[in-house]
């Protein structure tokens, strides 16, 4: 019987005579080859009282140009589902970007003109915060 418990290091393990041995792949991953998605999520809390025009730039202008930077290959608009005691509506954006050097490009090359531009646009209206995250695995149906 062979079951492999941990691909991400390609540490494969056999059961043998009711024990496990451990046995190194000889298909160890290529430094090169392998990279690690990278997620920039930006949380913000809109005003209800401009919800509406900032929900319109966000789609159409603001997330649409993020992208183009070349940056990240995609971008993933969601709302939370829960009640802010401080009012408003809160939206988590996800930018996918190839690696942390991308994101690294992304900060130094483009991140002070987009957040001087909703800064310009909502003022306190508009509550960001940052995050950043490393995809380790997908699972999909």
């Amino acid at each position: 019987m062979f079951v492999t418990l941990c691909s991400r290091t390609n540490i494969e393990f056999r059961l043998i005579n009711c024990t496990f041995a451990m046995v190194l792949s000889n298909k160890l991953p290529n430094p090169q080859t392998t990279t690690t998605m990278i997620i920039y999520n930006v949380t913000i809390n809109i005003d209800d009282s401009v919800h509406d025009q900032w929900l319109l730039w966000m789609t159409e202008k603001h997330i649409p140009e993020i992208v183009a930077t070349g940056k990240f290959v995609k971008a993933t608009l969601v709302k939370v589902l829960i009640v802010e005691e401080m009012g408003g509506s809160t939206y988590s954006v996800q930018y996918f970007a190839e690696s942390s050097q991308k994101l690294e490009a992304y900060y130094n090359e483009d991140a002070p003109r987009f957040r001087e531009e909703g800064a310009r646009l909502f003022g306190d209206k508009m509550l960001a915060f940052r995050t950043e995250l490393e995809v380790l695995k997908e699972f999909n149906a």
